[in-house]
């Protein structure tokens, strides 16, 4: 019994924090940065790409989720920095080196109450070229530690074996998948993580169906229109599911100003009103976020914010043939 309660003061204080018990964390500027949540983007648009994301949800509020993440992702096409280390070499008919591999990279900490989980991803993604759009796949290694914080914990009887016992710390593999279809003015994605489904309890109390990371599913979309010649709507959509969760949507609309400034509304159903700004100079982008929370938690916090910034390295993706369609 007294391994029963630990257990359900941790899980109660670290993920029924989060909006209906999501187990993963939330991402405002998702269109900006979509391997975040699929995969099958890792070199998409064939330039070489870093971006550094940092969010601090419900500021305010002790012990409030914090997640920031560093991802990379990069096409193997011929005579790229990675090909040359590797000395592969485009043949005359083709060769290995096709421009159709994407490679891609995620480290990652997310803080939330007691809750520290920290790791790395790995991506391989296939991208396939359809007439006039791209058909990609792409599939996610990760491997992350998760750790209960001992010191946050506050119990009635510190005499307890599981508490002393244990370091709180486990050390769980796992899988993601996705698939996107893409054309010059739209996008649409359906992608699946945590695949394995692993088990997070501690202790040796016997297996609980409840104390598992369950899979969580991405249907993403997305629509580009130019208006004149300075400005592009562009018009997104995130639908998340999981067995822990009610469906949420994200819906959002941002205007673009000459490529280089933007700024937008979404609307996360149950969940935020949030608005986005940022602008692009030369290879660099910046981006913010702020969530004005619409439940009754926003009493007792001052929003959430979100700050981006990404690097893009190599010229024109147009030049390189696997991408001319566009």
């Amino acid at each position: 019994m007294k391994k029963i309660i630990i257990i359900t003061i941790i899980l109660l204080s670290s993920w029924l924090v989060k909006l209906e018990a999501q187990q993963l964390p939330i991402f405002s500027q998702y269109m900006f940065n979509t391997f975040l949540i699929n995969p099958a983007v890792a070199g998409q648009d064939g330039l070489t790409s870093v971006n550094l994301t940092a969010r601090e949800q419900w500021v305010g509020l002790k012990d409030a989720p914090r997640t920031h993440v560093l991802t990379a992702q990069t096409r193997l096409y011929p005579d790229n920095f990675i090909t040359r280390i590797a000395h592969l070499k485009k043949k005359e008919d083709g060769g290995s080196v096709s421009g159709r591999v994407g490679l891609g990279i995620n480290v990652y900490n997310d803080k939330n109450g007691l809750l520290d989980k920290s790791g790395f991803q790995f991506t391989y993604a296939y991208h396939l070229p359809v007439e006039l759009a791209e058909l990609s796949f792409g599939l996610t290694f990760s491997a992350y530690q998760l750790k209960m914080n001992k010191s946050k914990m506050i119990l009635t009887d510190y005499s307890d074996d599981l508490y002393n016992n244990s370091d709180f710390t486990r050390f769980i593999p796992d899988f993601n998948f996705g698939t996107m279809y893409t054309t010059k003015d739209y996008y649409v994605g359906l992608s699946i993580a945590q695949l394995t489904q692993s088990s997070i309890q501690f202790g040796n109390s016997g297996a609980s169906d409840y104390y598992r990371l369950y899979r969580h599913f991405y249907l993403l979309g997305g629509y580009t229109y130019p208006i004149g010649s300075d400005y592009t709507l562009e018009s997104s959509m995130l639908i998340k599911a999981s067995k822990t969760a009610r469906p949420q949507f994200d819906i959002s609309s941002k205007v673009f100003i000459k490529s280089q400034y933007w700024a937008g509304l979404s609307f996360r159903t149950g969940s935020a009103l949030i608005l986005l700004a940022g602008v692009t100079v030369d290879k660099y982008s910046f981006g913010y976020a702020f969530d004005y929370d619409l439940s009754a938690i926003r009493k007792s916090t001052f929003g959430s914010h979100e700050f981006m910034v990404t690097i893009k390295f190599g010229d024109n993706p147009k030049r390189f043939k696997w991408l001319n369609r566009f």
